[in-house]
């Protein structure tokens, strides 16, 4: 029996062999695997210390046109995805890395170069000898670095990591965008009631000052009554030109958000009819890890970075690589694709690194730690997803219990306010009571507003908060 020394290409044979068998292996580098993190078995705030079941629901899981049901909100939503530059500017970024992928991907395969030529001199009748000289080509080259120990899948798997990065980097921004505009739509909504409210408490306070300054000249009042019912009338006027500069701000604010320049934002629904969710179910902890895209977003710059150690650790093996070239070439154009104008060549590379003065260990040790990185942003960005649950939830749950007590307390100086003026008109009381309750009934309808917004921005910061708002 001959041994493999008998046969003149034993060599490539086994190279070629050993190509196969690696490729079908993951190549050299850590493969990935989620790491574990401490999951809460319920979210702190929940007000409930009980475990949910699997399968149940959360306000995360739905759509925002499920959870933010007035229609011109719904409106302007839809546009702002169209429209807004932070989100066309995240989906350039996924269509740059789906090209990077391919241009990382092509290492993994041949490069085939086709090559045609013409070349005719010719030197002056006065030179000696004169002579005339054409010749022609063609060939095909072809150059493979092998993939024996997973470089290239390496890097294409990273590539891959960084592209669904981007995708859920854009999800992130959707999500973002999603709460920021309903909860700029919310506060303008605020606004125009706080505005109302200011228009309708001049109104009812001009009223009562003619009324004041009719008693004076009777002499059945004083000059101070009449100066304190000025002071309320210029106490709610003065509140009219603030609140419309923060209108006009707040709409500027929307309307970047829209994509657009500043302008008049359309409204739907006041402040009081929006619908509020009968319960805000924050689900299963443990499913927040797939349904928030800044976790998901993390974890795949952590699958990114891990690939990249098995590219760097790749550089301490020897790299093989093959070159082939094959064509026609004659003098004659005629002949210029017969056999015997006919070449060819093949080489076979292998190029192993000696001394590179600590080059590749740092590689590696770099791109460990840029892995070690990754990882602690990863359950970092897990911590404070739970934290923004948790405050949402204890936000909301409060904001609800304050609004429902702040609405006591508003009808409660609706109705001093009311009593205050009977007794002035009866002359029971001076004016300074009427002051004092009207001052506090005013105060108390305008926290009532901001306590009604306040409550409508807890459930938005939940939505968020829990990963909503991305899905369509």
């Amino acid at each position: 029996m001959r041994g493999l020394g008998f046969y003149p290409h034993a060599p490539l044979v086994l190279a070629l062999a050993a190509a196969i068998v690696l490729s079908a292996c993951g190549g050299v580098g850590p493969k990935y695997s989620r790491p574990k993190v401490a999951v809460p078995t319920v979210y702190r705030g929940s007000g409930s210390q009980e475990a949910p079941s699997a399968g149940t629901p959360s306000l995360g899981d739905r759509k925002w046109s499920e959870v933010f049901q007035d229609e011109q909100l719904q409106r302007l939503i839809q546009t702002a995805l169209q429209q807004n530059y932070d989100v066309r500017i995240a989906a350039t970024r996924i269509l740059q890395a789906e090209a990077q992928l391919g241009i990382t991907r092509s290492d993994q395969f041949p490069t085939v170069v086709a090559r045609a030529d013409f070349v005719s001199q010719r030197s002056p009748e006065s030179q000696f000898p004169a002579f005339s000289f054409s010749s022609g080509g063609l060939s095909l080259s072809a150059a493979w670095e092998l993939d024996f120990w997973g470089k290239f899948r390496r890097a294409t798997e990273a590539a891959r990591a960084d592209l669904l990065t981007s995708e859920w980097a854009r999800q992130a921004v959707v999500s973002t965008l999603v709460a920021e505009l309903a909860g700029s739509y919310f506060r303008l909504r605020e606004l125009d009631l706080e505005l109302e409210i200011s228009q309708r408490t001049v109104r009812s306070r001009q009223e009562s000052l003619r009324l004041t300054q009719d008693l004076e000249a009777r002499g059945l009042s004083s000059m101070l009554d009449v100066r304190q019912a000025e002071q309320l009338v210029f106490t709610a006027g003065a509140a009219i030109p603030d609140i419309e500069r923060q209108i006009e701000q707040q709409e500027n604010l929307i309307s970047v958000l829209l994509g657009s320049t500043p302008a008049p934002v359309q409204r739907g629904r006041t402040l009081t009819d929006q619908p509020r969710p009968p319960e805000v179910p924050a689900g299963l902890p443990s499913s927040l890890l797939e349904r928030r895209p800044d976790i998901q977003q993390a974890e795949q710059q952590l699958v990114a970075f891990n690939a990249r150690i098995g590219v760097a650790k790749a550089a301490y093996f020897p790299q093989l690589s093959l070159t082939g070239l094959g064509g026609f070439r004659s003098s004659a154009l005629t002949s210029l694709v017969s056999g015997s104008a006919g070449l060819w060549s093949f080489v076979a590379g292998l190029a192993q690194p000696i001394f590179t003065g600590g080059r590749i260990r740092s590689g590696v040790r770099f791109a460990e730690a840029q892995q070690q990185e990754a990882l602690l942003v990863y359950e970092q960005t897990i911590q404070q997803a739970f934290r923004d649950v948790s405050d949402a939830l204890v936000a909301y749950r409060k904001n609800q219990e304050f609004r429902e007590q702040q609405e006591l307390l508003t009808r409660s100086a609706q109705d001093a306010a009311q009593l205050s003026r009977t007794r002035y008109q009866s002359g029971v009381t001076s004016y300074l009571e009427v002051l004092t309750n009207e001052t506090n009934y005013f105060e108390a309808d305008l926290n009532l507003a901001r306590a009604r917004a306040d409550e409508l921005l807890a459930v938005v910061d939940l939505y968020r908060a829990l990963g909503g708002g991305w899905q369509q």
